[in-house]
């Protein structure tokens, strides 16, 4: 009886016996510049330990360029849309790839047929690269961005993965000093409207809250959870005046649960900053319409699309980028 043929290692076990990601190996084999030579000689060690002979059609495909990166959303299509956040997003990263002479794809993958496209463009390297926006924990589009060998930017950090490269905001600095801000204006009873839990964002946030809160030798208290869209702020302002009718300041996690905290709280009859104070996150367009103004945590989120972008880019010339975490700061307004 023959014996049965050997399988074929794959470019994943190379890049697992090297000790690096994927891509990395990728870009090995394809004779990219600027890998760091460390990381040069463990794959080849590991493509002679194992005998790794690469796929010639998809060396071929590897060396090609579309001149386009994919925009990356993982949310719900209504929500995304009527957030400005993604929009200003969209903006920073357009501009930085239109320097760089790429075309900006933008992709939603909010359902099982959407994810599927975007899983058979990525394998049919339709696109030079990604950047990924709003990732959830267990999000399905992780299980894609990890199937490719092209370069991956993800936009804020998910919930318990730590991508190769990624552009965040400080968001436990930001929440920290919102919190403290409150503080320092004589709030002793300030509770928080959370964002979801499987998002990486609410849980900064909270942290930071949680941390400033501790340090004054102050009692953190359970938050009110929303989705960062509007009408969701107004229900957890409610049920926080419910549990503690003594509340004295909220920091909401983004402006728009903010700017609808502020109208509930106007419907409880509460003043604002006289009863209650409010610091929301974001430093949105609607934070200086509010009545009355918001104080917030400004984050750069043009910034934040551009060097998203700009990291791409590099890793597309085969170079090897660090991450980055771009400050916040607090913008002093009438609601505290």
């Amino acid at each position: 009886m023959a014996d049965a043929p050997r399988r074929k290692p794959t470019l994943d076990e190379v890049a697992e016996r090297a000790g690096v990601s994927r891509s990395a190996a990728s870009r090995v084999l394809n004779n990219a510049p600027h890998v760091r030579r460390d990381k040069r000689e463990a794959v080849q060690r590991a493509i002679r330990e194992l005998d790794y002979v690469p796929d010639t059609t998809a060396r071929a495909l590897a060396t090609s360029r579309r001149n386009a990166a994919a925009l990356v959303i993982s949310g719900e299509t209504p929500s995304i849309f009527a957030d400005p956040f993604f929009a200003r997003v969209i903006v920073g990263a357009s501009a930085a790839l239109e320097e760089a002479g790429l075309h900006l794809m933008l992709c939603l993958a909010a359902s099982d047929r959407s994810r599927r496209r975007l899983e058979e463009l990525l394998r049919a390297r339709g696109v030079d690269g990604v950047l990924l926006m709003a990732v959830r924990e267990n999000d399905p589009v992780l299980h894609i961005a990890g199937g490719t060998e092209l370069p991956v930017v993800f936009g804020g950090r998910p919930v318990g993965y730590e991508p190769p490269w990624y552009v965040d905001v400080d968001n436990v600095g930001g929440a920290r000093r919102a919190t403290e801000h409150l503080i320092g204006r004589g709030r002793s009873r300030v509770v928080m409207i959370c964002g979801p839990l499987d998002s990486q964002v609410s849980r900064a946030r909270h942290r930071g809250y949680r941390e400033a809160m501790i340090l004054a030798g102050l009692e953190p208290l359970p938050p009110e959870y929303g989705t960062f869209a509007r009408p969701t702020g107004a229900a957890a302002m409610t049920g926080l005046l419910e549990r503690h009718p003594d509340l004295d300041g909220v920091f909401a996690a983004n402006d728009n649960m903010a700017a609808d905290a502020l109208r509930a709280l106007r419907e409880a009859g509460r003043t604002v900053p006289g009863d209650v104070a409010v610091v929301g996150f974001d430093d949105l367009d609607i934070a200086k319409i509010t009545e009355p103004p918001l104080t917030t945590v400004h984050q750069p989120i043009e910034a934040l699309g551009r060097e998203m972008a700009r990291l791409l880019v590099r890793l597309v010339a085969g170079e090897e980028p660090s991450s980055l975490i771009l400050p916040t700061e607090l913008v002093t307004r009438a609601s505290t």
